[in-house]
């Protein structure tokens, strides 16, 4: 019986729908403002990164679909 009163009590404290949202927006700004703008030297560092992980990657699964492809060619003629 305990349970259903503090669950009522939770459901009277929640705020409105119109609240919610203002503190929704709220919390967007104040996160916004934590955030850094990298330098043009940064930006263009971790681009470079990006681009060589992803060709590193495009090379792996190209040598790995060859690789599989010659075995099971080779094993099943």
């Amino acid at each position: 019986m305990a349970d259903r009163k503090s669950t009522k009590a939770e459901k009277a404290a929640k705020p409105n729908f119109f609240m919610r949202i203002g503190l929704f927006i709220k919390q967007i700004f104040a996160e916004m403002r934590k955030v850094v703008t990298p330098t043009g030297k940064e930006l263009l560092g971790w681009t470079t990164a990006v681009f060589v992980f992803v060709l590193f990657l495009m090379f792996f699964v190209t040598g790995m679909d060859f690789g599989i492809g010659k075995l099971v060619f080779w094993a099943f003629g």
